[in-house]
């Protein structure tokens, strides 16, 4: 059956929208199901009381002539980003936590590039509708890069977790050698490597240009959200109120952030067994479904022309999908 889409769109098969319209719903479902995190949600509210709450006054800010260079270096992208872009400031955010030397022109640059790849990959491969090729370049073109970008952040997440214990122990030293606080993380920006030691010199580099020490370690602290930096930040904002000794302060904090590190190994340990036996059940289908293909093709292909079979494949993939948030809530613990 052939169904005529509306403003001379084209023509598609009832068959396809049968399993384009599914497939939309199990994706909204599954971003339902991985999109919240009621507890990290949590200690960013934390953050933020205990940042408004030792904040100094505002003072006025002064207006820059200069044109920023942050989006790309053609005048017209950066109109249009500025335009059409709803919260630019959070893009640039993610890409500044990913190590992401390009600017965000670049960004959208290669998101549309794999737009274009994949658009035009469906229409030389296949028969499928102009229309429909479209929304699948539309999808890659967001989707890819933002996953790929969730990777890199993930990945320079876990790199600074690991080594900044070490750093804290660093500025421990130089504080009970004398050294104060600018010039002990000045150190330990110099002696660990990326990505600990580039945040830690960027931070001396703010305070170098006349910016607070704690202005620029909730920058930093913005810029990572990563809750061991959090802890890190507070515990100075909080001594700067209080006084006390900070080389012992900072000494616990090294401490803690060495066990809190240790029971993250030790829960991931104890559910690899789990997430072993998720991938080897969810696999089975797949693996299972190709064998019947490379047995007998006409069998297992019914199941894709008739939109009986369709309706089916979908809500087998929509139990899947509800299978794998269950177990993924299940292994993910918060420390």
């Amino acid at each position: 059956m052939i169904i005529e889409l509306p403003f001379g769109l084209g023509t598609i098969s009832a068959e396809l929208l049968l399993l384009i319209l599914p497939s939309l719903l199990m994706l909204i479902i599954l971003l339902l199901i991985f999109g919240g995190d009621g507890s990290a949600k949590q200690v960013k509210r934390r953050v933020e009381r205990i940042k408004t709450s030792n904040t100094r006054a505002a003072t006025p800010e002064s207006v820059s002539i200069r044109r920023s260079d942050t989006d790309s270096s053609i005048a017209v992208v950066d109109s249009l980003i500025k335009r059409l872009m709803p919260r630019p400031e959070r893009l640039r955010l993610r890409l500044q936590s990913a190590g992401f030397s390009g600017s965000l022109g670049r960004y959208l640059m290669i998101g549309l590039v794999l737009g274009l790849i994949t658009t035009g990959g469906l229409q030389f491969l296949s028969f499928m509708p102009l229309v429909v090729a479209i929304l699948f370049g539309v999808f890659a073109a967001i989707m890819l890069p933002h996953a790929g970008l969730s990777f890199l952040i993930a990945r320079r997440r876990n790199k600074f977790i690991a080594r900044f214990s070490d750093a804290i122990d660093l500025m421990v030293r130089g504080l009970r050698s004398g050294l104060p606080i600018t010039e002990s993380i000045k150190t330990a920006g110099d002696e660990i490597v990326d990505p600990v030691g580039t945040e830690l010199t960027r931070i001396t580099d703010s305070v170098r240009l006349g910016e607070s020490l704690e202005d620029a370690l909730w920058d930093a602290s913005k810029r990572l959200d990563i809750q061991e930096f959090n802890f890190f930040t507070v515990a100075l904002a909080i001594q700067s109120e209080t006084g006390g000794n900070l080389a012992e302060t900072l000494a616990n904090l090294s401490d803690v952030l060495r066990r809190r590190r240790q029971l993250k190994l030790k829960i991931k340990a104890l559910s690899s067994e789990a997430k072993a036996s998720a991938y080897i059940i969810g696999s089975l289908p797949f693996i299972m479904a190709l064998l019947i293909f490379l047995v007998n093709a006409g069998y297992i292909m019914e199941l894709f022309e008739d939109p009986r079979g369709l309706f089916m494949v979908f809500l087998g993939f929509l139990s899947f999908a509800v299978g794998i948030g269950v177990m993924y809530r299940m292994v993910k613990f918060e420390i």
